[in-house]
């Protein structure tokens, strides 16, 4: 199924909700008000958004015209859950990998190996360069991996679905490329961060909806 290219705030809203499938599968299919808050959160996204409520409907909006989200009855909140993989014909280690780059901008295979964790565990590094080598051969292609820029050791991918990733003046690297130990704290103690907001997130929700 041929899909327009997604505006930033629509590839946020689809991967975001890709990623709280697997990360948050009890507050699954999401509310708008869940929704809206994991496209605005402040860790583990590059850039960061603030989005309205009505920005995120209106994304949603033309996310259901391409059969990339439905909506889904049955509940007193209006909930919505994506359609990812049936729609771009993918498996699910590439959805991940295309939800995450979405959500972080261009990575390293290696950061996309760890970042990819929650939502698929890859083996090693050089799978996950063969799920971006067949979606950069693809027609039209999906992924790109984009120019080694100077002094990096590793060449970063890019996703497609919102056209072609800008790539920084200079060629500079991307945040967060470091290996190093201090990098890897980082990365740790943001998950742990999130895990923080989205309890609160779900108690919140919980709340309002009057579930114990």
């Amino acid at each position: 199924m041929a899909v327009r290219e997604l505006s930033a705030i629509e590839a946020r809203v689809l991967a975001v909700l890709v990623e709280k499938a697997s990360t948050v599968p009890d507050s699954y299919p999401m509310s708008l008000n869940s929704l809206t808050l994991g496209v605005n959160q402040k860790t583990a996204r590059d850039p960061v958004m603030n989005a309205s409520e009505s920005d995120v409907a209106a994304a949603l909006d033309e996310l259901k015209a391409m059969s990339l989200v439905n909506g889904v009855s049955g509940s007193r909140v209006a909930r919505f859950e994506h359609n990812m993989k049936r729609v771009y014909g993918i498996p699910g280690q590439a959805e991940a990998l295309l939800a995450v780059l979405m959500l972080r901008g261009p990575q390293t295979s290696a950061e996309l190996r760890i970042n990819c964790e929650r939502l698929h565990r890859f083996a090693d590094v050089s799978s996950v360069e063969g799920f971006l080598e067949e979606l950069a051969a693809r027609e039209p292609a999906l992924a790109l991996k984009l120019p080694k820029a100077p002094g990096a050791r590793e060449a970063r991918w890019g996703h497609l679905l919102s056209g072609e990733p800008e790539i920084p003046a200079g060629g500079s690297a991307s945040p967060g490329a470091s290996s190093s130990g201090s990098a890897r704290d980082e990365e740790i103690a943001a998950l742990r961060a999130e895990v923080e907001q989205l309890k609160a997130a779900v108690a919140r929700i919980q709340a309002e909806l009057g579930i114990a």
